[in-house]
């Protein structure tokens, strides 16, 4: 009789043991959590080629820059004309950074074309698009013959200007000081109306008030 009371003992004290021991076991450590995404910004949001003519290229830059590192994985464009350069997939943007690219405008006709360029990368808020705007325009065979009265003063010669809307705003024609009074501007294209005006410019530099406006209908 003893003996069964001495096993039942150490029984319910072996079973104590092994419950005290469970106890004691470390807790397992949870994995850290993942970083949150970065996000992908584009620079310019829209690029604006103007008028190309047919043919001939224009190349304009844009950039990307990341929050937190960003790796963008290709780029997607749609539009007559326009095509991407300078810039290899898949590429990283690290934070802070930026990462530029180019888009090329090729009009093959005339008339608006517009287009877009999507980033596809990691980041939270991809894609990111940019919106292009363009046109084309026919090679023109005219020209536009000017030719002013000189000025009553002394003078180191003559700028040029030309808007399409009379009032200005205009933009000057030649690139270098003319010293006579006549100019050829044959950059018009068709369909068209010009306004020019001229100013003089005196030994320091400095262009008088712009003289009389005179138009042009391109045929």
């Amino acid at each position: 009789m003893h003996r069964l009371i001495i096993l039942a003992v150490l029984i319910l004290a072996l079973l104590t043991l092994t419950a005290c021991g469970g106890g004691l076991a470390a807790p397992k450590n949870s994995p850290a959590p993942a970083p949150a995404p970065g996000t992908l910004a584009i620079s310019p949001t829209t690029l604006n080629f103007g008028t190309v003519t047919v043919g001939k290229s224009k190349t304009m830059s844009g950039t990307l820059t990341a929050s937190s590192d960003v790796t963008v994985s290709s780029a997607d464009w749609n539009g007559s004309g326009y095509s991407v350069s300078g810039i290899t997939f898949p590429t990283t943007v690290a934070a802070g950074n930026s990462v530029s690219f180019g888009v090329t405008f090729t009009p093959q006709s005339s008339g608006s074309s517009t287009g877009s360029i999507s980033f596809l990368s990691d980041a939270s808020n991809a894609p990111v698009t940019e919106t292009l705007t363009g046109s084309g325009a026919q090679t023109s065979q005219h020209s536009v013959d000017l030719s002013w009265d000189p000025s009553s003063s002394q003078v180191a010669g003559y700028n040029f200007y030309r808007g399409t809307q009379s009032g200005g705003p205009y933009s000057r024609l030649n690139s270098a000081l003319q010293g006579g009074t006549s100019y050829t501007d044959a950059g018009v294209q068709s369909g068209l109306t010009y306004f020019y005006v001229a100013r003089s410019v005196d030994a320091n530099s400095q262009e008088s008030v712009p003289s009389n406006e005179v138009s042009a209908l391109i045929p």
